[in-house]
């Protein structure tokens, strides 16, 4: 690929970035350079140095060498992140830094102390609501909402909200990381709507995103890292995927999926059946799935198919009710933050909890049994990152590789799976795809809700939900995005097809 800069003026500059923790070189003689106007976006497999290279550019990470041009002026020296909002570098990085105890208009005074004295909340209140309605009409989000009551998907809009408010300072570069990683995909919408726009008034964006489609279809260049370097550099429009997955470092060709009787899957015994599961937003559910399936919950986002992960999971071990199940069943949040990881635990602990029964014997622990099996499931998910290393030293996607390995590790028949692939690069997709289908081989069952539309198109069976309902279901044949977007605004209260068990 080419390697000129767009011919706009460059706002940032950023040239020979290393950085190193311990023994790892996170970024190495890294070179960026942002345009006015300039919607970038960065690729790379996890641990790339992508988020570490936009810490640096946001002024929460102090670079070993390099330099930092902010409008040809040498800010490295002292670079903070008070310097890089002074300047108008705003960051909306993949684990949301929102204080949860706090309401939504608080968390607004935190960016901008501007807002003081006599009626600043009236003032911060109104700010972040006439963002949120510019940026995500219909939102449906109360500024006076605690921001720990509010969804994955709500916070981020909070997030990108408050990062584009303005009180003294303008915004002239945006840095969001994985931002639609957890946004439903008309709020997606509106987000590439309002960069559009804003972008004709001169705001630059450096947009990280592990979804390939929205990378091409709305940056105006592409930069490739990998290993902590920047590798690769070019205009969009000249790109395609196959392109970028080989620049990536991932040449492997798509895996075929192992054929599987569907009817030998039919005959198997039900591990999950559903009965007329009712609740403040279920309405009537009735589904199942059977041993060796893997079966897909689709629809717009926040129409039920969360609620019934959890109703499911919460009904292990209860012989009696709508839900009933036929063994061990392990969870798989995509909001690791809040639900997943065990922040002050290394990555083995926070593998093996789910089994330290397992692992122990009068009350002690076999450490170098738990060291092993974390290892095996970390090398069978390329986790990047040692196994007595804090999980929080890893990035956002490893973290995530985690919480399915501790699924996978675990005695579970029922996987549920909540987005499991937020903020996961493609190759490491593709190694979890055949993995979900080894485990569906040996019996294991998937109940996978994903907000990506390709992977539904890895299921067996797919519900679609509407409203609280399931207003479809689709065998694996029939499974389309026209199909699913249609039965997404289906106004009926019943499937528009069926097929028994």
């Amino acid at each position: 690929m080419g390697q000129d800069v767009a011919s706009r003026s460059p706002l940032v500059n950023l040239t020979g970035i290393t950085k190193r923790y311990g023994e790892t070189r996170a970024l190495t003689d890294a070179h960026l350079q942002v345009g006015v106007g300039e919607i970038v976006g960065i690729v790379g497999h996890n641990g790339a140095g992508k988020s570490t290279l936009m810490r640096v550019l946001g002024g929460t990470t102090t670079p070993d060498a390099g330099s930092i041009l902010v409008r040809g002026r040498d800010v490295t020296h002292g670079f903070s992140v008070d310097q890089a909002r002074a300047l108008g570098i705003r960051s909306v990085y993949q684990e949301l830094s929102l204080c949860p105890n706090l309401r939504v208009f608080e968390n607004v005074r935190i960016l901008h102390p501007a807002l003081r004295g006599v009626g600043w909340r009236t003032r911060a209140s109104k700010l972040i609501e006439r963002r949120l309605e510019d940026l995500f009409p219909g939102h449906g989000i109360a500024v006076t909402a605690r921001v720990g009551d509010l969804s994955i998907g709500q916070r981020q809009m909070v997030e990108i909200a408050r990062a584009v408010s303005v009180t003294d300072t303008p915004v002239s570069l945006l840095i969001l990381d994985e931002p639609t990683s957890s946004l439903g995909t008309d709020a997606a919408a509106h987000l590439f709507a309002f960069l559009k726009r804003e972008k004709e008034r001169g705001l630059s964006c450096l947009f990280i995103s592990h979804r390939l489609g929205e990378i091409l279809g709305q940056t105006d260049r592409v930069v490739v890292m990998r290993d902590g370097r920047i590798v690769a550099t070019g205009a969009s429009h000249e790109l395609s995927r196959e392109r970028l997955v080989a620049l990536m470092g991932d040449v492997a060709q798509e895996q075929a999926v192992a054929a599987r009787s569907h009817a030998a899957r039919d005959a198997a015994p039900v591990y999950v059946d559903v009965t007329n599961l009712s609740d403040h937003i279920l309405h009537d559910v009735t589904m199942h799935a059977r041993s060796g399936e893997v079966v897909g919950l689709a629809g717009l986002a926040g129409h039920g198919q969360r609620e019934l992960l959890l109703a499911l999971f919460a009904a292990h071990g209860r012989s009696t009710g709508p839900v009933r199940l036929a063994g061990p069943v392990a969870y798989v949040s995509g909001d690791r933050q809040v639900e997943g990881i065990f922040q002050s635990w290394p990555v083995a602990r926070n593998i093996t909890i789910g089994v330290m029964p397992r692992l122990s014997r009068g009350g002690l622990v076999n450490t170098r049994g738990e060291r092993t099996l974390a290892r095996e499931w970390m090398n069978r998910l390329q986790v990047r990152g040692g196994a007595t290393s804090l999980v929080t030293s890893l990035s956002g996607g490893n973290q995530q590789k985690v919480l399915v390995a501790r699924a996978l590790a675990s005695d579970a028949r029922i996987i549920l799976f909540d987005d499991p692939t937020r903020g996961v690069d493609v190759g490491t997709k593709r190694q979890l795809y055949e993995m979900v289908y080894q485990e569906a081989r040996a019996g294991r069952c998937f109940i996978w809700y994903t907000t990506e539309g390709d992977e539904l198109r890895e299921c067996d069976r797919v519900y679609v939900f509407r409203a609280g309902r399931i207003v479809d279901e689709v065998r694996h044949g029939a499974i389309s995005e026209d199909r699913i977007i249609a039965a997404s605004f289906h106004e009926a209260g019943s499937m528009m097809a069926g097929s028994g068990r």
